[in-house]
C-alpha cells in the first residue's frame, strides 16, 4: 500500500506525447505509398508476365530489378520517416 504523501506514479500510459497523431498519419501515409508500388508490381505480374522476363539492365530480367526496387523503396520511405520523425 503506497504512503499517502507518495508522489503519483508516472506510467507509459498516463504520458502524452503530442506528436504521435502526425507520426502515424506520416507513418500511414508512407505505408499506402508502399501498398501502391506493390500493388502496381503484383499488377504487372497478374496482367503481363511476360514483360517480367525482359532483360532491360544487362543479365538481370526485370522481375529482379522490380523486386530489388521495391526492396530499395522501403527503405528509402523508412529513411523518410526516419528524418521526418527527427526533424519534429
Amino acid at each position: 500500500m503506497k504512503a499517502p504523501n507518495a508522489a503519483p506514479s508516472h506510467d507509459l500510459e498516463s504520458r502524452a506525447i503530442p506528436a504521435a497523431p502526425a507520426a502515424s498519419r506520416l507513418g500511414l501515409a508512407l505505408f499506402w505509398v508502399y501498398v501502391a508500388l506493390y500493388g502496381g508490381f503484383m499488377a504487372l505480374v497478374l496482367a503481363r508476365p511476360d514483360l517480367l522476363s525482359l532483360r532491360p539492365f544487362g543479365g538481370v530480367n526485370l522481375a529482379i530489378a522490380a523486386g530489388m526496387g521495391l526492396i530499395a523503396a522501403a527503405f528509402v520511405l523508412a529513411v523518410a520517416y526516419m528524418l521526418a520523425r527527427a526533424g519534429r
